[in-house]
């Protein structure tokens, strides 16, 4: 028997998808607070979408696959506009944005590879990987809440730099349980 598609777990992390688009536009065209309440809203339907998930029975192979890309999708598409879209004064640092996309990037090029080799496998998020995921994301919200109060303290610097030493830190850990744990028969997970 298939799984159920449209569990409310799956439903939140669909949300979170449809809402990157949104954001965009509303970042794109200067609309910085409304920006921030619909990044902030994708933020939560992250926590949200896994505790439902658990708690409820709903955890499915489609949830474990859309889930980190729908994290990619908005962290990648925040960390570029607000580092390139030239609508913010107080940017994020290129060194942040670029180091995120290139991890993200490895990521889902291994999860793709092992796949193509070896056949489908499953890879689980660590917990250091949600708390880096969590911590870019509150980093987005930090840098989009900043500027729509039109400031740019330079305390925001030592955010940016816990957020690369997270960063960093999990894809080094991810590395070394893909090297030490061999990914179990499953869906994929980046």
């Amino acid at each position: 028997m298939s799984e159920p598609v449209f569990t409310v777990a799956n439903q939140l992390t669909m949300l979170r998808m449809a809402l990157v688009p949104a954001f965009v536009l509303l970042a794109l065209g200067r609309q910085l607070t409304w920006a921030l309440v619909v990044f902030v809203v994708a933020g939560l339907t992250d926590a949200l979408d896994g505790y439902v998930a658990r708690h409820s029975g709903q955890s499915t192979r489609l949830g474990a696959m859309l889930d980190p890309v729908a994290d990619k999708l908005l962290t990648g598409s925040a960390y570029v506009v607000l580092t390139w879209g030239g609508v913010v004064a107080c940017p994020l640092p290129l060194w942040l944005t670029v180091t995120l996309l290139f991890r993200d990037a490895m990521l889902v090029m291994g999860v793709v590879v092992v796949n193509l080799t070896v056949g489908p496998v499953e890879f689980g998020a660590s917990r250091l990987g949600k708390v880096s995921t969590a911590l870019n994301i509150a980093t987005g919200a930090a840098v989009l809440a900043v500027n729509a109060a039109g400031e740019c303290p330079p305390a925001m610097r030592w955010l940016y730099l816990a957020t690369l030493g997270v960063l960093l830190a999990s894809t080094i850990h991810y590395a070394y349980l893909a090297s030490e744990h061999p990914p179990r028969r499953g869906a994929a997970r980046p």
